[in-house]
């Protein structure tokens, strides 16, 4: 059990300090209907990371051998996506706001104050399944559970885990907007300021990372 969680930890931090999800919730938490949409975006948000990791996870893994060693095939697919790793942490990098300017954001976040329950959800899936970062850290998480030596009772906890620690990003403004008092709108707003100005660079280094560790471990398994 512990190598399907170690496995997966770096890529599952990876998704919980992506600054989008964040970024919206905080956003959605400030307008009118903030507390309903909120919790809907955040369950949507939980909802399609789990679909993804949990379809991944079964994929990869009815296609494991038997005989415990791992298929030649999951080292090569470790190497895609360690190489594809690498290439997003340049191209993350290289389209970094220049200082003293601010990234120019989505059309939907000036939208956001307009946004049903249904829409937040929604908005919440589409940026796991079609955001190229988060769907790749997902996925590369999810093949290294499903990769693992770890049986399945082991691989179900390390995929519940991944599911909760990737949704940290939504739950912990929700429960500070919930619990939080009359201080939640200060250090929510801190929070997004501090991850707007530091995206780039946390982004950037977590993607090479993961990168090199993907290339690595498949260069060793394939030799």
């Amino acid at each position: 059990m512990g190598e399907a969680i170690g496995a997966m930890l770096t890529s599952a931090v990876g998704i919980a300090i992506s600054p989008l999800p964040l970024i919206a919730v905080i956003l959605m938490l400030a307008t009118p209907k903030g507390r309903v949409n909120g919790i809907a975006f955040t369950a949507g948000w939980v909802a399609g990371l789990a679909a993804v990791v949990a379809v991944v996870v079964a994929a990869a893994g009815s296609g494991l051998h038997t005989t415990g060693e791992k298929p030649s095939w999951a080292y090569w697919l470790k190497l895609a996506l360690g190489v594809l790793f690498v290439l997003m942490a340049f191209k993350q990098w290289r389209g970094r706001p220049r200082e003293g300017h601010e990234a120019a954001a989505p059309k939907w976040m000036r939208a956001i104050d307009r946004f049903t329950a249904a829409k937040a959800a929604a908005l919440a899936v589409v940026l796991v399944a079609a955001n190229p970062k988060n769907l790749v850290l997902a996925v590369g998480g999810a093949v290294s559970i499903a990769t693992s030596g770890t049986g399945a009772g082991g691989k179900t906890l390390a995929t519940a885990l991944m599911v909760l620690i990737g949704s940290l990003c939504t739950l912990l403004p929700l429960g500070v907007y919930l619990l939080g008092g009359s201080r939640s709108a200060h250090v929510l707003s801190g929070w997004k300021e501090w991850m707007s100005l530091h995206n780039a660079a946390i982004m950037t280094t977590v993607l090479a990372v993961l990168g090199t560790k993907y290339i690595g471990d498949a260069l060793t398994g394939l030799s």
